[in-house]
């Protein structure tokens, strides 16, 4: 059965202007003069320092027009960073609070601002649209497929490949001239500076851990908390989470650091070279 899912856990801006295009290419991690009218990928936006502002889909749907679907969490800092040099270009930023953001999951005859896998985003659908699943089945896929969900907890913590970025359909580009935070992330790759990688786990509890908390995994000496929760959804009596850990060889045992919980890792749908 298809799914559609009301995503009111994103908002749409839309960017614009003469010099949209030249902007953004300045700004995000992907390389958007590759980015072809009727496409997406996700993508992220980092400071000097190379820390992620935010992490969102960018959909170009005319030359020098986007949509970026943001997690509202991630407002207002993430748009904020996203605009700051505006000013020197011609370009503009339109939140579109109204706009209804569709997800679907499964087979659409309606038509689609962005399709990935078996998934589609329609934004604002002229026909009328029958929702029968939350926006936390849409959080699972993303999950699922090792998309990195960033929310205010862990804004300006982690550099793009510690998300996994590197892996994940146009997200960083190693080949596109300076944006910001470029020289961390070229870092990151060519001498080896980053040590951390995303995770996903799942949980047999109906306990929801804190984000921006930790976990713990099994040393030969005992116990000792590592990472930093990402984010968690609940599904079908199961917890999901994702966590960003220093890297690690073999398969260690890993638990919830409150209540002792066991985690079962969950595999990857991608490898993680830098």
């Amino acid at each position: 059965m298809t799914q559609f899912i009301e995503l009111n856990q994103y908002t749409l801006i839309v960017i614009a202007g003469e010099e949209a295009e030249t902007y953004l290419q300045g700004q995000l991690t992907t390389d958007v003069t590759a980015l072809a009218v009727g496409d997406s990928t996700l993508t992220a936006h980092c400071d000097p320092k190379g820390k992620v502002s935010a992490v969102f889909r960018l959909i170009r749907v005319a030359e020098q027009r986007f949509y970026a679907l943001i997690r509202t969490c991630l407002l207002p800092l993430a748009l904020d960073q996203l605009k700051k040099y505006a000013v020197f270009s011609k370009v503009t930023f339109a939140q579109e609070n109204e706009a209804k953001l569709v997800g679907v999951i499964g087979e659409t005859t309606l038509p689609a601002q962005a399709a990935f896998g078996n998934r589609a985003i329609l934004i604002n659908p002229q026909s009328a649209v029958d929702f029968n699943e939350v926006f936390s089945v849409w959080d699972l896929a993303d999950m699922q497929q090792g998309y990195p969900i960033l929310t205010d907890k862990s804004q300006l913590e982690f550099i793009p490949q510690a998300l996994n970025l590197q892996a994940i359909e146009q997200a960083i580009s190693f080949r596109k001239g300076c944006y910001i935070g470029q020289e961390t992330v070229a870092r990151a790759k060519y001498r080896g500076a980053n040590k951390r990688a995303m995770f996903s786990f799942r949980a047999a509890t109906d306990f929801t851990p804190a984000t921006g908390g930790e976990i713990e995994m099994r040393l030969e000496s005992g116990w000792r908390k590592t990472g930093t929760i990402l984010s968690t959804v609940h599904a079908d009596g199961k917890l999901w989470l994702q966590a960003v850990l220093n890297r690690f060889e073999g398969n260690p045992e890993f638990r919830l650091a409150e209540n002792q919980v066991p985690l079962e890792l969950q595999p990857l749908p991608y490898g993680l070279e830098d």
